[in-house]
């Protein structure tokens, strides 16, 4: 995951061993006191909004709520001990492994993160709440990175499946209406933060700002399965199985693929016939991309196959593409679809 020019997940949860993190309660979150929240407000560079909240929620809407919630609540983690390893000098956090980036900049920037994120999770959880639903609370996280650039890679990532999940948001509400409608344009300003995040992560990493014109899409399914792998199991108060959302196998994604790669080489924990099933890719706005696999190889349990990576003649934008391992070779109409036949998934790659 530590690489140049892509990460993947999957590579990066095998490569090192990531210690149970929960997030500190110091300053009352996630249940603050009014001045505990006054303080939070203030470090983010703004307040919650003080509109009117639904107070009837639908069952799409209450799923989507619950999603954004365990998302806030791992990026407050997430962010949380990545200022304690910079605050702390942890080897690969110290003045050294941030330069040419000044410290102190560094963390009043990731402190204003945290607190952003922070007020994320409390106003989903409070329209949960204002709905009649329980609010969701936090889980013990593991992150498996041991450098700041490291983190900061894995940051761009799960931010880009952040941006292709809240536009998915914004339907479900638009289309439930009623109190959900108002919800539209809160999520918007939401998905406009989370773009300001990226372009700062992918400064970091010494990236243009902007990644391509028309961001990746995804699907709720693909984000919650990935969010879970950050997440130490049985460690939620609430069973995550317990939110309608759909978990795959993991897709692991091997090697480096680059722009120009002809082949990508990946693994799953499970059976794979290559005339039953296909590599299906989503980059960009465009249509996905079905291509065949190889025949699978095995060592135990393990399927080893290859696809070919169409990166110029699929039309594949710069960032984000998302692979899903289907059942079936047929190409898709959308991004809902390859969701539906989705086995294992999503391998998630970063093209600079």
């Amino acid at each position: 995951m530590f690489l140049s020019s892509i990460l993947t997940i999957s590579a990066a949860v095998a490569s090192v061993a990531a210690v149970p993190f929960k997030i500190p309660t110091d300053d009352g979150f996630p249940n603050p006191n009014p001045a505990q929240l006054a303080t939070i407000q203030k470090i983010a560079g703004g307040t919650l909004p003080n509109g009117p909240l639904p107070t009837s929620l639908k069952p799409t809407g209450i799923t989507t709520l619950e999603l954004l919630a365990v998302n806030e609540l791992f990026e407050v983690g997430f962010f949380t001990q990545l200022l304690a390893n910079i605050t702390n000098n942890v080897d690969g956090y110290k003045e050294n492994d941030i330069a040419p980036l000044d410290r102190h900049y560094v963390i009043k920037s990731i402190s204003r993160i945290i607190a952003q994120e922070k007020l994320h999770a409390l106003g989903v959880n409070g329209i949960l709440q204002s709905g009649g639903q329980a609010p969701i609370a936090p889980c013990a996280y593991q992150f498996p990175v041991s450098t700041f650039l490291s983190a900061i890679t894995l940051a761009q990532t799960f931010t880009d499946v952040v941006l292709g999940t809240l536009p998915q948001a914004q339907a479900a509400f638009a289309a439930d209406a009623g109190d959900e409608f108002g919800l539209v344009s809160l999520i918007g300003s939401v998905l406009a933060q989370e773009g300001e995040q990226v372009g700062f992560f992918r400064y970091v990493q010494a990236k243009l700002p902007s990644a391509a014109p028309f961001l990746t899409g995804g699907n709720p399914n693909f984000a919650f399965t990935a969010i879970q792998s950050f997440i130490v199991p049985n460690s939620c108060p609430l069973k995550l199985s317990s939110i309608g959302l759909t978990t795959y196998g993991a897709l692991n994604v091997l090697g480096t693929p680059r722009a120009n790669s002809k082949q990508v080489q990946f693994s799953v924990a499970g059976k794979v016939d290559c005339s039953q099933n296909a590599i299906v890719y989503i980059s960009g706005q465009n249509l996905p991309v079905t291509v065949p696999i190889s025949e699978p190889k095995y060592k135990g349990d393990v399927a080893y196959f290859t696809a070919e990576f169409p990166f110029e003649q699929g039309g594949f934008a710069d960032g984000l593409t998302i692979a899903a391992l289907v059942k079936g070779t047929n190409k898709f109409a959308s991004n809902a679809d390859v969701a539906a036949a989705t086995e294992f998934g999503p391998g998630l790659i970063e093209i600079k």
